[in-house]
């Protein structure tokens, strides 16, 4: 008797949910936005690249930009800077700023790029509120751990270091890294570190009898 050739079973669709859907949502949007900018981007296009249909996008968000501001900040907190620990604030400063600056390039570029294709003027935000949105504090910060070692040890001394100083060096990296949109070379970190930052961090450690210390000791913004 000759036997019949059966097919074998299709492959069973794996059923994607919550937590798991969602974060596999906003990499195919951060995926999309990479690779057809903001302009060209659709909600239609990151469904077609998610494998899902468009309904399930707007269950979880309203429009597009919400979509892609979500999708900017999940790559943000998906791919955290690691905090070094040298036992010194001038290397850890060092070490955490090249790292910052190698890792955030390609995010940095991407963001200003959507900036200027219509982010901003299609959210009403302005640069300012849109770096608080996407790069907001939801882990304890990298600069103030450090900051904190170093008083600590006994290297600086938090009471009398005002939050601008603090935020200066992190501001002026951000500061090349958005109006060049490529990593800092070495010698330039080291030129904020040695140069800026660490002369006048020297100028608060003893400051006059009669100046007050700074008491506001916030998250650098």
């Amino acid at each position: 008797m000759q036997s019949v050739a059966t097919s074998p079973p299709e492959r069973v669709r794996r059923r994607r949910r919550g937590q798991q859907l969602e974060s596999e949502l906003l990499n195919a949007a951060w995926d999309e936005l990479v690779e057809v900018g903001y302009g060209n981007l659709t909600m239609e296009s990151i469904a077609a690249r998610a494998h899902t249909g468009i309904a399930v996008l707007y269950r979880r968000w309203a429009n597009k930009d919400e979509l892609v501001l979500a999708a900017i900040a999940h790559y943000g907190q998906a791919h955290p800077v690691e905090t070094p620990d040298t036992g010194t604030l001038r290397d850890d400063l060092l070490a955490l700023l090249t790292t910052f600056s190698k890792a955030r390039a390609t995010f940095i570029a991407v963001l200003a790029a959507a900036g200027f294709s219509g982010l901003l003027a299609d959210t009403g935000l302005t640069p300012a509120q849109a770096r608080e949105k996407l790069l907001g504090d939801h882990r304890i910060r990298n600069d103030q751990i450090i900051y904190q070692r170093a008083h600590d040890r006994g290297e600086i001394n938090l009471d009398h270091l005002p939050p601008a100083v603090l935020a200066m060096p992190f501001d002026l990296v951000r500061h090349d890294l958005f109006m060049n949109l490529k990593p800092l070379r070495p010698k330039r970190i080291s030129s904020i570190i040695d140069e800026l930052f660490l002369p006048l961090l020297q100028s608060y450690q003893n400051p006059p009898a009669s100046t007050p210390p700074t008491t506001t000791r916030r998250a650098i913004r």
